[in-house]
């Protein structure tokens, strides 16, 4: 899996799983763009990732619910690499727990402040939209790329409280990965879905049911990614992947946590 030449861009790339991309990328000889909102902490994390001396990171402030600071992101990837060969859009979160809603029990769907919820479909759904938009230009110019989109799958169970999560994660898992592999048919783009179950990016996800009785470790996800980016991974496209240790497959359990 080395990406020697080849250039990515990754969104919430500051923390979690965009970060161990952009790092996993890197090792492997590619060159990075971290996109994130908290710029002190993603500059830290460029400059640790140039220290090792193998691919080059280069930083940059983006919301990504805003189409022009995506577009500004597009435009430094290209002008710092000349190319995007992977577009990967790891940005995103349940809304009622990245926007801190404070519930004590008895807060249902209704109760919650739409623009909580507008918060989670513009980063969740909106923003991968605005990115494929936006790096397709240059990918179809180049003729080749790849974007990864992150469902769940929370996109296949629903949430009767987050609705905001499953609802944009489904639209990623099948409307967009297919859209976009459809468009890129042509110009050599493909597109794949990867959708996770719980995993340990944060200690509760620890108590989700799966088959195998545990979470995934951060680094087996991030693994399949760059296999599908890899050259052995070329003939992946128009595709969701399940990685969630069968909590798919799992009996649907009424009220299960």
């Amino acid at each position: 899996m080395q990406f020697s030449g080849k250039a990515a861009v990754s969104t919430g790339a500051a923390s979690g799983m965009g970060l161990l991309f952009a790092q996993n990328f890197a090792k492997e000889g590619g060159n990075v763009l971290l996109c994130d909102v908290n710029l002190p902490v993603l500059e830290e994390k460029v400059a640790e990732i140039n220290s090792w001396g193998v691919g080059r990171a280069v930083g940059i402030y983006c919301d990504v619910r805003d189409y022009n600071q995506v577009c500004a992101a597009r435009d430094k990837a290209v002008a710092e690499f000349g190319r995007i060969d992977v577009m990967a859009n790891f940005a995103g979160g349940t809304a009622v727990r990245m926007c801190k809603v404070q519930n004590d029990g008895t807060m249902e769907f209704p109760d919650v402040p739409i623009d909580v919820y507008d918060w989670g479909l513009d980063v969740n759904l909106k923003g991968p939209f605005y990115f494929a938009h936006a790096v397709l230009k240059q990918m179809r110019e180049q003729k080749s790329g790849l974007i990864i989109n992150i469902g769940s799958v929370t996109g296949a169970e629903g949430d009767s409280y987050g609705m905001d999560y499953p609802t944009a994660k489904s639209g990623l898992m099948f409307g967009l990965t297919k859209s976009i592999a459809q468009f890129g048919e042509k110009y050599g783009i493909r597109c794949v879905c990867v959708s996770p179950g719980p995993v340990l990016t944060r200690a509760n996800m620890a108590s989700m049911r799966t088959m195998l009785g545990r979470a995934a470790d951060p680094q087996e996800i991030i693994d399949l990614i760059l296999f599908i980016a890899s050259d052995k991974g070329q003939f992946i496209n128009g595709e969701n992947i399940m990685i969630d240790g069968g909590r798919n497959a799992l009996p649907r359990v009424r009220y299960e946590k």
